[in-house]
């Protein structure tokens, strides 16, 4: 019997072990997503767009900045947004205003980490922005990863609006 729970209580812990975990470094996913890696850019949160991404999120935006990477028509943000309590940082690259690539890099949660497998991501790819800031198609949920889903669909949500809003600066130029 004693046994029983020991191994009850070793598979426990090991699944929880596979949930947390860095899948891929920022740094490797920006570089693959381009042939040459054009050097880093930053837009500045402030004014109503920082209105339009704390909408987004539910929450204040703690970032005053945001880093990314652009040439052409592809660009590649990383992002974090809370899970149930800790951040997950995730990569997403914009090719002509649709998402052609979403991947969890970084996952320190010990529940939702389903959202990492391509099954789910994939979901995300060609999607674009409404004009309300909704993505143009549902993104189906996964049973127990709900907070999960719903931090990587505002990310995706708020790479395409700074991405709309960083074309929109070069065509106003």
């Amino acid at each position: 019997m004693i046994y029983k729970i020991l191994f009850t209580c070793l598979i426990i812990a090991a699944s929880n072990s596979f949930a947390k975990g860095t899948y891929q470094q920022p740094a490797e996913f920006v570089a693959e997503a381009f042939k040459q890696q054009p050097e880093p850019q930053v837009i500045w949160v402030k004014g109503k767009l920082r209105e339009q991404i704390e909408n987004i999120l539910q929450h204040k935006s703690l970032s005053k900045r945001v880093r990314y990477w652009k040439n052409e028509s592809r660009s590649v943000w990383i992002l974090e947004e809370i899970g149930k309590k800790k951040p997950i940082t995730v990569g997403i690259v914009i090719d002509d205003n649709k998402i052609s690539r979403l991947k969890v890099l970084v996952f320190r949660e010990t529940r939702g980490w389903e959202v990492r497998y391509p099954f789910f991501t994939q979901q995300f790819n060609k999607l674009t922005l409404n004009s309300d800031n909704t993505l143009s198609e549902t993104i189906d949920g996964i049973s127990g990863a709900t907070l999960s889903v719903r931090a990587l669909e505002k990310l995706a949500r708020i790479a395409l609006l700074l991405n709309n809003t960083i074309q929109s600066q070069v065509t106003s130029k």
